[in-house]
């Protein structure tokens, strides 16, 4: 399943819903999708190379500044008040193993696009790879949809969490 899934994206489409489906939320790019789904090794195994690399690492950057923007304003609006407190909170929130169980519960490892020695080494269940492929979706929801979009996200996978 996940070598055919990988197949199509390689032609540049994704043809399942399955994500989409699990993330609650339906791309109007789809490319900004299989971006974040893309690891940098996945990308130079397939020609990717350079500065313009196809890869999820800049959506991992975004993601992680719009997660950490959602998380104050959610902590703020739970009432935690002091500055050292949001800290504390938003750091415990954003921790690799929460990323990674998030990213389990919305079932995102099966689509994660893993170069062949990740894949060998099964990497797309490993806490750190879920935890930057989130961050990556988060990105890519965010310059597709905007700030609403990706603040809904965030804030229905993290539910229980605050």
């Amino acid at each position: 399943m996940l070598y055919a899934f990988k197949r199509e994206i390689r032609k540049g489409n994704i043809v399942k819903n399955d994500i989409e489906d699990s993330l609650g939320y339906k791309f109007n790019n789809r490319k900004l999708l299989e971006r974040a789904l893309t690891r940098k090794a996945f990308a130079n195994e397939q020609g990717q190379r350079g500065i313009s690399s196809e890869d999820q690492e800049i959506f991992c950057t975004l993601g992680d500044a719009v997660l950490k923007t959602v998380l104050i304003d959610l902590l703020i609006r739970n009432g935690v008040t002091t500055p050292d407190m949001i800290t504390r909170r938003k750091i415990e929130l954003e921790r690799e193993e929460n990323l990674a169980a998030i990213g389990r519960k919305i079932d995102i490892g099966p689509y994660i696009l893993l170069g062949k020695g990740e894949a060998k080494q099964n990497a797309g269940e490993q806490p750190y790879v879920l935890a930057e492929t989130l961050e990556a979706i988060i990105g890519a929801v965010f310059i597709d949809g905007g700030y609403r979009y990706a603040d809904e996200r965030i804030k229905e996978w993290f539910k229980g969490l605050y």
